[in-house]
């Protein structure tokens, strides 16, 4: 049996014997990497993305699902989407194994259970406009490949983010996006480069799904949730700049009367 490549020994020996300095130096060395393994996923990337905008124009949703490391960045990236572009909290949503209790402590055999994760989505009302993408480093989850097999079985668009080829999920998923990113510094401890890969597809897999939709305009989060000062803030001054208002008073007051940059910009415009 091959071994995986997230499993491989480290290029680094003797870890115990390098100074901070030595080991944050070769930590980085090896961060370096991630991007370039990203950037040969592109095209997979796009496949997924166009596939997403699609049918989220015809009402479907993008679920992840993934346990440990994985399930906590897909939680990470779909909790942001609202906040950020003011889409629906049910737009994009994050499944982990073992639940919500997961997202801070590993629960036991979560991840093994083959049924659990599609049962998860089950509860969700999933149907044929929703897409499904399995997070998993190794590529061997049971709770992630069930999920993605019983989708794309119905019909479902399905994706997977891995960082092993020829694995279980990718073999499983219609989209696979395989980041090889080799061993990591710390042998099998994906959270580091794995992980790093993850999240760098995750932000562009929505990030761009969301300005496809409409929800940027120029390089702005026009539809953006007012939820704090910052924000706030930031939004006001779009408004300056977008309308050519001086004051930063009346932007602001319109931004707390529209509830959003879009909204006042468009008042204004009238």
């Amino acid at each position: 049996m091959t071994q995986k490549i997230t499993e491989q020994t480290s290029r680094y020996n003797h870890l115990e014997a390098m100074s901070v300095r030595e080991l944050l130096e070769n930590i980085n060395t090896e961060d370096k990497t991630v991007p370039f393994a990203v950037e040969k996923c592109i095209p997979q990337i796009e496949k997924l993305v166009l596939g997403i905008v699609a049918r989220m124009k015809k009402g479907g949703r993008l679920f992840y699902l993934g346990a440990g490391t994985s399930g906590r960045l897909g939680i990470v990236d779909a909790s942001e989407i609202p906040p950020s572009f003011g889409a629906p909290y049910d737009l994009i949503v994050g499944l982990i194994a073992g639940g919500d209790v997961a997202i801070r402590k590993a629960v036991e055999d979560a991840e093994d259970d083959s049924e659990a994760g599609w049962n998860e989505l089950l509860g969700h009302h999933v149907g044929i406009d929703d897409v499904v993408v399995g997070i998993a480093a190794s590529g061997t989850t049971p709770y992630v490949v069930g999920a993605v097999r019983n989708a794309r079985a119905r019909g479902m668009l399905t994706g997977c983010i891995t960082c092993n080829p020829n694995s279980p999920v990718a073999e499983a998923a219609e989209i696979p996006i395989v980041a090889i990113v080799g061993p990591e510094f710390v042998t099998g401890s994906t959270r580091m480069k794995s992980g790093t890969a993850q999240k760098l597809i995750l932000n562009m897999v929505s990030t761009s799904t969301m300005i496809q939709l409409g929800h940027v305009i120029d390089n702005k989060m026009v539809d953006m949730q007012l939820t704090n000062a910052k924000l706030v803030d930031r939004g006001t001054k779009m408004i300056m700049e977008e309308t050519g208002i001086t004051q930063y008073d009346t932007a602001k007051r319109l931004l707390l009367l529209h509830r959003s940059v879009r909204a006042a910009v468009e008042a204004v415009k009238k």
